[in-house]
């Protein structure tokens, strides 16, 4: 294998070209990105960068330079339009590059609201990438009203923000509550109480009818009838796998690009990983939207390329900053059916523990390190401590280890 190409500049495509190199691989590396900079962090963008704390050159993985020194051809601000797998050619416009591997990082992409009710207009943002979040930055004016449509992650991330800034915050969740699809009620609880401590004014079963304004946003009718005065708005309604190239090449898509333990997908020369991959998990497939998994499943398909045979197993981890309080979660809580609720040693601390019968599936800490990282690695090496045990103040989390 002499020709390596990898489309898609993120993060599990800049962490895949940088493991070919550490393992040795000599042959030719081409990573193209969509974007003009080079591969940069996306969590903090809706966090540190977006405040301010952060500057554009601390979001870049790795120094530009990097490519250059490691022989690896950084194409930014290129798209690729087709590949021809009969050929085994990706098209760049009317530059052709021939592949032995092709390895496909497209990502995801953010749903928009869709034009017919208002989601065209200028001031309707998306947090996603670099482009996003500076096109937002200007807006973040202390005394601005700000309507958040979504009230997942990403949304409440942009709420802290918002509110940090001084700005009049309301956030709507067409849901029963935030956070329904990924967290338990109890930590739903934990982040409204925070946010409205923040002075957000959080609307749960509400959905959005429609965004008004000439040009420009400046109002939103809601599904209870009422009605909003903003100087903006943020769109948080979660994220689509980027699958459009495999879909026109032919490529099995299912929940994302389709592929086996290894990586492969459906044309043995075609590999995938990271946000835009599912592969397989327990008794069905499983795609995750997480840096930890880009880094890691792209780190295995890097070997994998060069013949390990290695499987991927993921290791779930996630985490989410909001004000003061960092969330942690490791673990997967799918089918949970009890939460035992344990707090922690520091004011504020607390940590959520998932169980499905007596199985530990998850673990939520906020503020809470030591339960955080007591509850990955008894998830990680498949250790469900007593529910009796984890609810008990008394116990001494380490023991957990050992029980």
């Amino acid at each position: 294998m002499q020709k390596i190409v990898v489309i898609g500049a993120g993060q599990a495509g800049a962490s895949l070209v940088a493991k070919l190199r550490t393992l040795g691989f000599e042959g030719q590396i081409t990573l193209i990105g969509a974007e003009s900079v080079p591969p940069y962090q996306r969590p903090p963008l809706s966090k540190a960068y977006l405040l301010g704390d952060m500057t554009l050159e601390r979001l870049f993985l790795r120094p530009e330079s990097y490519y250059a020194d490691n022989n690896i051809d950084l194409r930014l601000g290129a798209e690729v339009t087709a590949i021809d797998r009969a050929a085994q050619t990706v098209s760049i416009g009317d530059e052709v590059l021939g592949y032995d591997a092709l390895v496909l990082t497209t990502g995801s992409a953010p749903r928009y609201l869709p034009a017919s009710i208002g989601g065209a207009l200028d001031g309707v943002h998306v947090v996603r990438g670099l482009s996003d979040v500076d096109g937002m930055g200007p807006e973040f004016e202390a005394g601005k009203s700000v309507l958040i449509v979504g009230g997942g992650y990403i949304g409440l991330e942009a709420a802290a923000v918002a509110a940090k800034k001084g700005l009049k915050v309301t956030l709507v969740e067409m849901a029963d509550r935030i956070l329904q699809r990924v967290a338990a009620p109890e930590t739903s609880d934990y982040f409204r109480a925070l946010h409205r401590s923040h002075g957000v004014e959080i609307r749960e079963g509400v959905g959005l009818n429609r965004l008004t304004g000439e040009g420009r946003v400046n109002g939103a009718e809601l599904s209870d009838g009422s009605t909003l005065d903003v100087d903006f708005v943020i769109v948080g309604v979660g994220i689509t796998p980027g699958t459009g190239l495999a879909e026109a090449a032919g490529l099995e898509i299912d929940n994302g690009i389709k592929t086996d333990a290894e990586g492969r997908t459906s044309d043995p020369a075609i590999w995938a990983a990271g946000d835009c991959a599912s592969f397989p998990y327990r008794d069905g497939r499983l795609r995750l939207e997480s840096v930890p998994n880009a880094i890691d499943q792209a780190e295995c398909v890097a070997e994998n390329l060069l013949g390990a045979g290695k499987a991927y197993v993921p290791q779930v981890w996630f985490w989410s900053d909001q004000y003061d309080v960092k969330l942690q979660i490791a673990g997967l809580s799918t089918g949970y059916d009890r939460i035992i609720t344990r707090a922690g040693d520091k004011e504020g601390a607390v940590s959520f523990w998932y169980y499905q019968g007596d199985t530990l599936l998850a673990v939520d800490a906020a503020n809470d390190a030591r339960a955080y990282m007591v509850g990955k690695r008894l998830i990680d090496s498949g250790k469900s401590p007593a529910p009796d045990l984890v609810a008990d103040p008394e116990t001494d989390l380490k023991s957990l280890m050992r029980a």
